[in-house]
């Protein structure tokens, strides 16, 4: 292959890349416009037809791409059965916390726990991972607690629903960097693991005449079949941004789906924006901008650090 195929092929593999990218940031960016639809239908029964129904589109998924035999070896290992069982608890909390908050018109608290996200994952990689985060960014982090407590303390009470969607999306990405298993696939495993108490849960409703599904109407019936592919859907264009472009890319690209979520906050839904929440988000953006840079910075000297290597 000539040096300009190569060339032309890399600009076609990195242009697909930030397509996917694009899609899956702006599908979770606008995803509260589905809940939003199923707010009539009570968070824990979303969440279990959101189990039921992206089962169903995995075990397919696993299927056509012949990972049967991978799933089945990963789970033979102890340590990962066990690792999937906790991801699986953590990412049920932030799933049905995520449900609840859209449906209750909170939809600010989220955009904001989604910012605050990365930050965690900082904290989270100095106490667990031992890593070291040099004084910038420990300076962003200060800064960033510091937006937090102005909100506790003028809006008389902590941001618990953006607090719970960072912490436990924060650990469920640190539990998921140590598993050896492919999004997709762990995904599938995780959803697997919640589907007898999911069918349990609806069984019961159905058996008390109390579930929506069947008994609303066909809209709400398509909303709630279609929350499978509302799960992996932007899960599957994510990883496929994930293998085209580089991770550090990709990290430029996470901050879309809090703003679409902050934009349909403020300028669809009507949430209160006061002072207090201009000046904690201006502390998050601040230390985001602080730790985007210094991760720009840090990859270009890493690629002409290689470029002189070789």
């Amino acid at each position: 292959m000539s040096a300009g195929s190569a060339g032309q092929g890399d600009r076609a593999r990195t242009t697909a890349g930030v397509v996917y990218a694009l899609a899956a940031f702006l599908f979770w960016g606008g995803i509260p416009v589905y809940f939003k639809a199923v707010g009539h239908v009570p968070a824990a029964e979303v969440l279990a037809h959101r189990v039921v129904w992206s089962v169903v589109l995995l075990a397919g998924l696993v299927t056509l791409t012949r990972h049967w035999p991978v799933i089945r070896t990963a789970l033979r290992d102890r340590r990962t059965r066990l690792l999937l069982v906790l991801s699986t608890l953590i990412v049920s909390v932030n799933w049905l916390v995520f449900i609840w908050a859209i449906a209750a018109g909170r939809v600010l608290e989220t955009s904001l726990g989604y910012y605050i996200n990365p930050l965690v994952n900082v904290v989270l990689g100095v106490v667990v991972l031992r890593e070291r985060i040099g004084p910038w960014r420990g300076f962003a982090v200060g800064l960033a607690a510091l937006g937090v407590l102005n909100l506790a303390v003028r809006a008389e009470g902590l941001p618990w629903v953006s607090l719970t969607l960072a912490l436990t999306f924060g650990l469920y990405g640190l539990i998921r960097k140590t598993v050896r298993i492919e999004a997709v696939d762990g995904l599938f495993v995780e959803t697997a693991l919640l589907l007898p108490l999911a069918l349990a849960y609806l069984s019961w409703l159905a058996f008390a005449g109390s579930g929506a599904f069947g008994a609303v109407g066909a809209e709400t019936d398509l909303l709630l079949f279609l929350a499978g592919a509302v799960t992996a859907l932007p899960l599957i264009w994510f990883t496929a941004a994930a293998r085209r472009l580089d991770y550090s890319t990709v990290g430029f690209f996470q901050y879309i789906a809090p703003s679409c979520q902050f934009l349909l906050a403020v300028f669809v839904y009507g949430e209160s924006f006061t002072g207090a929440h201009l000046a904690t988000f201006l502390c998050i953006w601040s230390a985001l901008a602080i730790v985007t840079a210094r991760s720009a910075l840090e990859a270009r000297r890493h690629r002409a650090a290689a470029r002189t290597a070789g």
